[in-house]
């Protein structure tokens, strides 16, 4: 008995002694030199989310949380160009924030919908100057900012977020990024050079040529890289698989027996037919022929712009043909990819070029299309629910920023020897449901 009972003390002794010991993770910033951080970019960049830059917004802007990581490598300090913390935000089009409350619609129906927190934006955001020489901006997120117009002198005048904090009035962004003199940077720059195109159903026509891309997008790096600087850049997503894009079905025209029957007189002399149920929507394309209209296609895309009342209750996309600036069809989704791919083409040749990490922000944007899980929290595109896209069914909230730096973390470490800690995604918000 006591040699049994000696033999299984000293298995057990054995056995606590081989426990795995669970390390804390070693903090390094590797080759880099973290002694000064600035980011140029645009509107995802800057905090801009649910159509407004606002101040939570900028808390959990992509600048600020790479930001947040880095100050754990030794980053000493990072400033932003915050607006008032109770402010209302304003967006490009002069409109306040959107929330998440109930609406009712033309037909009487109550349901959880994207409102508007103020009938109008906060324009006092933009009516001083809050530059300081003495404490120069880290986050260069400037909304609406293109690629060919960062170097464009006077652009305060053009662009009044950038009005706000430029050095001078005939500053351009270019130069005051560099008057940093950042010892490492990220450039998120192209998505505004491609959303004009996009949000107006290809109704824009201002896609740069690949070769003015590169020009503009080479000048950028020539100058960060000047005074030795390391950085990462990011592609651009495809757009189309953002929620802006992906909402409204393109078969959500539900007919009755007798609607049926009269839109089958109607449009079946055209070659066009339908059924009881689900069918496709109508819509304007004047090369389809004489009435210049047809019947959309499963791959078309409908814009989250599009009025809905109007389609509840006015008959557009029935008897009134949808019209072109809230689709996108084949032709142009396959102009918006095909630049897309050109543009990519030319940030990965000089990432490659000029030494720096890239981020893939295609296949981040197409993880978050097919849907994962994270901590165990479900993560997709789908808006509102899917917990990544902010209201505005384009830029991200706080939980997809997170994401979203992590993917810059990742790639960041990977290429520079660092192991600078992720951000844990599931403390950051989704969208704020109504109580």
């Amino acid at each position: 008995m006591m040699n049994k009972l000696v033999l299984f003390i000293s298995t057990a002794a054995i056995f606590w002694s081989c426990k795995p010991k669970i390390k804390e993770q070693t903090i390094s910033k590797g080759e880099l030199d973290v002694s000064s951080f600035v980011i140029l970019g645009g509107a995802q960049a800057s905090g801009y989310m649910d159509d407004a830059l606002y101040f939570e917004g900028q808390e959990n802007s992509l600048a600020n949380l790479i930001a947040l990581q880095l100050t754990k490598a030794g980053l000493p300090n990072f400033h932003q160009p915050w607006v008032n913390e109770g402010s209302v935000g304003i967006g490009l089009t002069g409109l306040a924030k959107l929330y998440l409350n109930y609406k009712t619609d033309c037909k009487g129906v109550t349901s959880l919908s994207p409102l508007r927190t103020s009938p109008i934006g906060d324009g006092s955001i933009f009516s001083s100057s809050i530059f300081s020489s003495s404490q120069r901006f880290g986050n260069y997120g400037v909304p609406g900012l293109k690629l060919l117009d960062v170097a464009q002198q006077n652009y305060s005048a053009q662009n009044p977020y950038f009005s706000r904090m430029a050095s001078s009035s005939s500053a351009s962004v270019l130069e005051d990024v560099l008057s940093t003199n950042a010892s490492f940077f990220s450039v998120y720059l192209g998505v505004e050079d491609v959303l004009d195109y996009a949000k107006s159903g290809g109704t824009i026509q201002n896609l740069p040529s690949q070769t003015a891309f590169q020009n503009a997008y080479q000048q950028v790096l020539e100058g960060m890289t000047a005074n030795g600087a390391k950085g990462v850049v990011a592609t651009i997503p495809d757009l189309t698989k953002m929620p802006y894009f992906t909402t409204i079905p393109w078969n959500g025209l539900t007919l009755d027996e007798a609607n049926n029957t009269t839109l089958n007189s109607i449009y079946n002399p055209l070659g066009y037919y339908f059924n009881v149920g689900s069918n496709p929507f109508m819509i304007v394309d004047s090369t389809a022929n004489m009435f210049a209209v047809r019947q959309i296609l499963s791959d078309e895309l409908f814009l989250l712009s599009l009025p809905l009342d109007s389609v509840k209750c006015n008959q557009m996309g029935v008897l009134f043909p949808i019209r072109d600036e809230f689709v996108l069809d084949q032709g142009e989704i396959n102009e918006l990819r095909g630049k897309i791919n050109q543009y990519n083409e030319v940030i990965r040749n000089l990432a490659s070029q000029f030494n720096l990490a890239i981020v893939e922000t295609g296949s981040f944007v197409q993880k978050l299309s097919d849907g994962f899980t994270y901590n165990g929290i479900a993560i997709s595109a789908k808006f509102v629910s899917g917990g990544a896209y902010s209201l505005d069914g384009i830029h991200f909230n706080p939980r997809g920023n997170a994401l979203f730096t992590n993917e810059f973390i990742h790639v960041i470490n990977q290429k520079f020897n660092a192991t600078i800690p992720k951000l844990n995604a599931g403390q950051y918000r989704a969208i704020l449901f109504p109580n």
